[in-house]
C-alpha cells in the first residue's frame, strides 16, 4: 500500500482577504491532496494528506506560489497523524486566540472587474460596489477577525442565489471573496439633494445616483462623495467658481487639492508623468501622487479645460490620483457616457483641522455647509483612512502620508521590541504599535490641535490593536511638554512606563529603522525641520546628530535666532525674516519685501518684541530659515498652510533652473570636540540674499542659490562629522527633505564624497513617521534605562559616539 503523510501547515501574514484559502484549495486539489483549510487569528491554517512527494511539494513552494496582494511572513508545517478521507475542503474560520494574522490594505478595483462594470451584458454592469477576491475594500470594513463576511461591514447584506453560487465555486474569481455583492443583494448607492435646515437631504428616486451627481458636478456643485475610508468633497477642477467656492466653504487658505483623473492621459495634460510615476498611478494602491505641473508655456488641458487656478495656487506639483472605486469610475464616466467632468478635485471630506467624516449621520451635519449634495451608500465604513501621498524622488518612491493601500501593512523591524505603544507627534500624528520584529505604523491620523483628530486617535488605537494582538507594556512619546498626543500617552500609561523620546532623535531612529539598520553603530542624522522640542528647551529643528537607537549626541545645529510669537512666525514668514535679519546684524530697510509686507504698527511692536525678547523662544530650524527667506526674496509672506512659504521657495528654484556653487553660510567650529557643537551661522548667506534683492535678481536665482547653500552646508558639516568621528553613514530626515529639490541635492553630493545616505521611501520623512523612530528608541531603553512604571528620558548630548 503506498505511503500516505498528513501534514499541518500554519501561514502567516497578510494571508486574509487575499484569496489565500481558494489558492490553498487550488493547489491542494491540483496535487492530489485531501484536508482542509481555515482562517484562524494567526493566519490561514491548513491539513494536506496524501503521497509524501505531493505534500512536500505543496509545502515547499506555498510562499512562492502566492497570491499576487499576499504578503507572506512565514510557512510552518509539521507532521500530524494521518486521517484518511477523501476531497479537500474550505472549512469556517475559527475564533479566539491571539490575533497574529496581518489584515490586507484597500486595493483598488481590478481590470477583471472593470472589463465586467463597463460590460452591458454583465449582470453587474455599472453596480457600484463590484469587487472580487484580487480587489475591494479591506481593512476600512474589517471588524474583527479572522477575516470572513461575518467580520466585516457586509455582514448586514446576505448574497443573494447568484453570489453565494460564486463565493462556493472553487472556480471562480469571487470564491470566497467576502465583500462579493451585486444589484440584488446590496449595497444601495443614493444621492441625497436639496437640505432645509433640520430636515433629512430628500432623494432622487426616479434619477440614476450617480447620472445625477454627474449633472450636479458639471453645473458647478460640490458633492461629498463616500469613499472607502471616509467622505471626499469633489467639484469640476475646470470649473474656477466651484474651485474657489469648495475652498472658501472648506477654510482652506492656499492649500493644494488633490485631484482625481479618469485615466492616465486625462492626467497627462496637466502633469509630467514619469516611469514611476506611471506605475504608482495605475497600481493597485492608486495613491495622490505629487507630479510636477506643466508651465505656462504648456499649461495642458486641450478639451478637458484649462485647471482652476484655485487647485494648487503657486504650487510647483499637482497632487493627482486616478480612480481606485468603482463609484469613481462611475462619476468620471465609463466610454459612452454623456460629456461630464474628467478631472475632479477630491480632497478630505472635513473642515480644515478635522478628521475624515465617516459616519453617514455626521458627513449630513458635519459636510452641510460644504455640500451642496452627498454621493451616498448603505456599507459603513470602520476605520477611517485618508488617500495616501506620494512623490517620485531620484527615481524612488518617497512617502509623504502613509494611509489608503498601505496600512495597516506592517514594518519588519532589525531588532525585537517588547510590546509597544509609541504615540507620534502633534502634526501628521500616527501612532506606531510594535512587538518582535514587526511594528504596525497606523494611517495619517492628523494634526492633534482638533478634539475630534484626538477622539479617533484613540479609536484607531484600540482597532489597531485588536487586529494585531498587541498589548503594548511600554509607551513612548514626545518630550515637548505641550504635545497633545504625549499628554494622551501620559493618560493612557496608567502604571505602564513612558519613555520620553527627543524629537530628532526620533526621526533620525524612524530613517534607521526604515533602513533595517541594528543599531549597533551611530550615524550622522541630519534631521532638518520645522519644529521640535530641544534638550535646552529651544526649538530645534536644523540639527546634526551623531545618533543610534540608544542615544544621541548633538554635533552640529543652525544658529539660533529669536522666534517672535511662536506660532504667529509660522503663519507671517515675513516675521521670521525680519527676526534673522536683526539676528544677522542687518539693516531692516523698506526696500526689502518682507519689511514691506510688515504693517507698520505690527513691525513697531515686533522691533520692541526683539530687543526685550518677549515672547522670542530661540530656534535653530531649518524650515523656519526657509520660511525667513521665501519671505526676504518676495515669495511669500503669509502661510496659510505648513510649508507653504517653503514649497513656493522650491517651485521659485525650480523654475529658474540650475545654481551656481549657492550662498555660503559660516561655520563656528569648537577646537576641542567636547567643547559644544558646531554651530552654521546663517548670517553671511543671508548678507548675500540681501545684497542680490537690492541688486534686482529675481527670486527665482535666489530661490536656487539658498537650496544649492543648504546642501552645500550638509556635505560640510557631514565631512567634519567624518573627520572626528570616523562615521560614514548619513539618515536625512526630517519634514524639509520631502523637498525633492533639496533632497536630491543632498544625496548627490553626499554620495560622490563617499557617504552612504539613507532616505526615506515607505516611510514619511516628515512627523508622520515620527512614531517609528520612538518606537525603536524606547525599545533600547526598555531593558536598562527606565523605571518600572512613571517617565523616563532617553539620554543625548552627552554619550560619546564612536
Amino acid at each position: 500500500m503506498e505511503a500516505v503523510q498528513r501534514r499541518r501547515v500554519t501561514v502567516r501574514g497578510v494571508v486574509q482577504g487575499v484569496g489565500f484559502r481558494p489558492y490553498v484549495y487550488t493547489r491542494a486539489t491540483g496535487l492530489g491532496l485531501a484536508g482542509h483549510v481555515t482562517n484562524t487569528p494567526e493566519g490561514v491554517v491548513a491539513e494536506v494528506e496524501g503521497a509524501p512527494a505531493a505534500v512536500t511539494l505543496f509545502c515547499e513552494h506555498l510562499a512562492a506560489d502566492a497570491p499576487p496582494l499576499a504578503v507572506v511572513d512565514a510557512v510552518d508545517h509539521h507532521e500530524v497523524p494521518v486521517a484518511g478521507g477523501t476531497g479537500f475542503t474550505i472549512v469556517a474560520s475559527r475564533t479566539g486566540g491571539p490575533a497574529r494574522t496581518l489584515v490586507s490594505p484597500d486595493v483598488a478595483t481590478c481590470a477583471d472587474c472593470l472589463a465586467e462594470l463597463a460590460d452591458p451584458a454583465d449582470r453587474r454592469h455599472r453596480h457600484p460596489f463590484i469587487t472580487c477576491t484580487h480587489c475591494g475594500p479591506r481593512f476600512t470594513i474589517v471588524t474583527g477577525l479572522p477575516y470572513d463576511r461575518a467580520h466585516t461591514t457586509m455582514s448586514r447584506f446576505p448574497m443573494c442565489p447568484d453570489c453565494a453560487r460564486e463565493y462556493g465555486d472553487p472556480a471562480d474569481r469571487r470564491f470566497h471573496a467576502q465583500p462579493v455583492a451585486c444589484p440584488a443583494c446590496g449595497p444601495r448607492l443614493t444621492l441625497l439633494t436639496g437640505r432645509p435646515p433640520g430636515e433629512t437631504p430628500d432623494g432622487t428616486p426616479d434619477e440614476d445616483p450617480v447620472a445625477g451627481a454627474r449633472r450636479l458636478l458639471a453645473a458647478g456643485a460640490i458633492l461629498a462623495v463616500k469613499g472607502l475610508g471616509g467622505y471626499h468633497l469633489a467639484c469640476d477642477a475646470t470649473h474656477p467658481g466651484a474651485v474657489a467656492e469648495l475652498r472658501r466653504r472648506k477654510a482652506r487658505g492656499d492649500k493644494p487639492f488633490a485631484l482625481m483623473a479618469r485615466d492616465l492621459a486625462d492626467a497627462e495634460q496637466y502633469a509630467h508623468i514619469g516611469p514611476e510615476e506611471r506605475t504608482l498611478l495605475q497600481g493597485a494602491v492608486r495613491p495622490i501622487v505629487l507630479l510636477r505641473r506643466r508651465g505656462a508655456a504648456d499649461p495642458g488641458g486641450g478639451a478637458l479645460g484649462v485647471l482652476a487656478e484655485g487647485v494648487a495656487p503657486r504650487c510647483p506639483d499637482l497632487g493627482v490620483m486616478l480612480p481606485y472605486t468603482p463609484v469613481h469610475h462611475l462619476l468620471l464616466g465609463l466610454p459612452g457616457d454623456p460629456p461630464g467632468p474628467r478631472l475632479l478635485v477630491m480632497t478630505s471630506g472635513n473642515l480644515a483641522g478635522e478628521p475624515i467624516v465617516t459616519d453617514d449621520g455626521e458627513a449630513l451635519e458635519r459636510l452641510a455647509g460644504l455640500a451642496d449634495a452627498w454621493l451616498t451608500h448603505d456599507r459603513p465604513i470602520h476605520v477611517p483612512c485618508d488617500d495616501s501621498v506620494v512623490r517620485v524622488c531620484d527615481g524612488e518612491t518617497l512617502t509623504v502620508r502613509r494611509a489608503r493601500g498601505y496600512a495597516p501593512l506592517p514594518m519588519t523591524l532589525p531588532r525585537p521590541v517588547p510590546a509597544t505603544l509609541a504615540a507620534g507627534g502633534d502634526l501628521k500624528n500616527t501612532f506606531c504599535l510594535g512587538e518582535g520584529r514587526k511594528a504596525w505604523l497606523s494611517a495619517h491620523i492628523g494634526d492633534m490641535d482638533d478634539l475630534a483628530t484626538q477622539y479617533a486617535l484613540e479609536r484607531a488605537e484600540r482597532q489597531l490593536e485588536s487586529i494585531t494582538g498587541v498589548s503594548p507594556a511600554l509607551l513612548a512619546a514626545d518630550r515637548h511638554p505641550g504635545y497633545r498626543s504625549a499628554r494622551w500617552a501620559l493618560r493612557t500609561a496608567g502604571t505602564r512606563p513612558l519613555v520620553r523620546v527627543q524629537h530628532h532623535h526620533a526621526h533620525i531612529a524612524s530613517a534607521l529603522a526604515e533602513h533595517g539598520l541594528d543599531g549597533e553603530h551611530p550615524v550622522i542624522g541630519v534631521a532638518f525641520d520645522g519644529t521640535g522640542y530641544g534638550d535646552d528647551g529651544a526649538v530645534w529643528g536644523g540639527e546634526v546628530l551623531l545618533a543610534d537607537y540608544a542615544g544621541y549626541t548633538r554635533f552640529a545645529h543652525l544658529g539660533y535666532v529669536p522666534l517672535p510669537g511662536g506660532d504667529a512666525a509660522v503663519h507671517r514668514p515675513y516675521r521670521m525674516a525680519l527676526a534673522h535679519l536683526r539676528a544677522a546684524g542687518l539693516a531692516r530697510t523698506p526696500d526689502l519685501p518682507c519689511v514691506a509686507a510688515c504693517p507698520a504698527d505690527e513691525l513697531r511692536v515686533l522691533e520692541r518684541q526683539l530687543e526685550r525678547g518677549l515672547n522670542c523662544v530661540p530656534t535653530s530650524s531649518m524650515g523656519r530659515l526657509f520660511d525667513a527667506v521665501s519671505s526676504l526674496a518676495g515669495v511669500c509672506h503669509h502661510a496659510g498652510y505648513e510649508a507653504q512659504a517653503a514649497i513656493e521657495l522650491e517651485a521659485a528654484a525650480l523654475a529658474a533652473g540650475a545654481a551656481g556653487p549657492g550662498y555660503a553660510f559660516g561655520l563656528r567650529v569648537p577646537p576641542d570636540p567636547g567643547t559644544g557643537p558646531v554651530v552654521a551661522d546663517p548670517a553671511p548667506l543671508l548678507a548675500a540674499v540681501v545684497a542680490d534683492v537690492r541688486a534686482g535678481t529675481g527670486a527665482g536665482p535666489i530661490a536656487a542659490g539658498f537650496h544649492a547653500g543648504v546642501a552645500a552646508l550638509v556635505v560640510e558639516l557631514c565631512g567634519l562629522a567624518r573627520e572626528r568621528h570616523g562615521l560614514d553613514t548619513v539618515a536625512l530626515t526630517g519634514g524639509v527633505f520631502a523637498n525633492t529639490l533639496l533632497s536630491s541635492a543632498c544625496a548627490r553630493t553626499l554620495r560622490a564624497s563617499g557617504f552612504t545616505v539613507l532616505r526615506h521611501g515607505r516611510v514619511p520623512p516628515n512627523d508622520g513617521g515620527l512614531s517609528l523612530g520612538q518606537l525603536m528608541v524606547a525599545a533600547a531603553a526598555a531593558p536598562h534605562d527606565h523605571p518600572q512604571q512613571g517617565e523616563a528620558h532617553v539620554p543625548g548630548g552627552t554619550r560619546q559616539s564612536a
